[in-house]
């Protein structure tokens, strides 16, 4: 019987899922779907394999149910009305923050749920609703195994230079060090850049990660090797709404001559920076590109500055470049960003074609180009099943040699 596996990806007012079948060793998607709360009302949408809307609704939440545990009902409730025939075998869901204690995909238990929860304060956007949607699946599929896989697993074979901060020694071994992310991302790109170009993927790349989170990783011989991403998602890129990399002074200038506490200073470097706290606009790039204000034009003008600042770096650690792969929603779809990164950028390798780029072509670089540059779609949820399905085999393997 065809195996099919759910994938979850909670944030804080919305799920994103995907339903896979596994005909044979590859996850096949089937349909996916977004379950959101807008201003008052809770929306169920779905798309099959061909982006087809196949499923939309909207409710009002008057049972006074939470969220997660409200929108995984009605989606399995969908699930069972449109393939009751599916065999539906685990549950894989992102979670950003594996911190010291999880370097690959793992099934979910009571302890590795405590462990989950000792990392909020590390990834206060992102972990509650993992949590919260594993919990909420854990409810509605409660014979249905819970897979947990880590933003942060890709990056833990990183050399010390690059995980440790100048502090005593001490923190770091408790586990205050550069983690990074978005390595569910990473690492499902890097395997598609293997399969377009082995040669390229071989080598020394660096991959842009570009969406309302936003970071870079130097890839080396398909391993991550450093990451603009710290201790937290905060580090590194300016994002959506967050500030990326800060002075910690500024922490302590905000503590003492502003008297904000640790819950005021989180909501603003988390919620109220970033291209949104810039502009004054929008964290959309989109709006942000379509307005006159100068606030708008100047964010977009920092935001592409930290990119170069940080390509330069990267490439200072790979001690050479032989590709730049652009992905996640920016990265895809903002060919004006692009345009302004790779500017100027021949004395690293990179020559732009403009033509290619405005298409946003696979290839974007010219044939002169001694980097090539690439664009390549990421898919998380792919990455998330083919993990799952991954530790699901493992353990059965593990079982039947018992």
């Amino acid at each position: 019987m065809t195996r099919h596996v759910i994938t979850l990806n909670a944030g804080s007012s919305s799920i994103k899922f995907a339903l896979f079948a596994l005909d044979d060793a590859t996850p096949h998607v089937l349909v996916t779907g977004l379950a959101e709360m807008l201003s008052d009302e809770r929306r169920l949408a779905v798309r099959d394999a061909a982006n087809t809307v196949v499923h939309d609704d909207q409710w009002s939440p008057g049972s006074g149910m939470p969220f997660h545990t409200d929108a995984l009902q009605r989606i399995l409730a969908w699930r069972r009305e449109a393939f009751p025939d599916a065999n539906v075998v685990a549950a894989g869901h992102r979670v950003v923050h594996g911190g010291i204690y999880f370097d690959a995909p793992v099934i979910v238990t009571d302890d590795v749920l405590q462990r989950l929860q000792a990392l909020v304060p590390l990834a206060p956007l992102h972990q509650p609703y993992s949590i919260a949607g594993i919990l909420a699946a854990r409810e509605a599929w409660p014979h249905v195994k819970q897979v947990a896989c880590f933003d942060t697993a890709f990056h833990r074979a990183h050399p010390f230079v690059n995980d440790v901060f100048a502090l005593p020694r001490s923190y770091y071994d408790e586990g205050v060090r550069r983690y990074g992310f978005h390595g569910l991302s990473y690492e499902y790109v890097i395997g598609r850049l293997q399969e377009v170009s082995p040669f390229y993927a071989s080598g020394r790349v660096v991959v842009a990660h570009l969406g309302n989170g936003a970071s870079m990783c130097a890839i080396r011989d398909g391993h991550s090797i450093a990451s603009s991403m710290g201790f937290t998602a905060l580090d590194g890129l300016p994002m959506g709404t967050r500030c990326g990399q800060l002075d910690p002074g500024v922490v302590l200038y905000m503590m003492a001559q502003k008297k904000m506490d640790a819950d005021a200073i989180r909501d603003l470097l988390y919620k109220e920076s970033g291209l949104k706290g810039l502009s004054g606009v929008s964290y959309d790039m989109r709006e942000l590109e379509a307005s006159d204000k100068p606030e708008a034009a100047q964010a977009i003008e920092y935001f592409v500055f930290r990119i170069r600042r940080e390509l330069g770096g990267l490439a200072a650690v790979l001690e050479g470049l032989d590709a730049v792969v652009f992905c996640g929603g920016i990265g895809e779809h903002a060919w004006r960003v692009r345009e302004r990164v790779l500017e100027g950028m021949e004395w690293i390798g990179v020559e732009l074609d403009r033509f290619a780029n405005r298409k946003s072509a696979q290839v974007i670089s010219s044939e002169r180009s001694r980097v090539r540059v690439f664009v390549i779609p990421t898919d998380e949820e792919a990455m998330i099943a083919r993990h799952t399905i991954t530790v699901l085999d493992r353990e059965a393997a593990g079982t039947s040699a018992a």
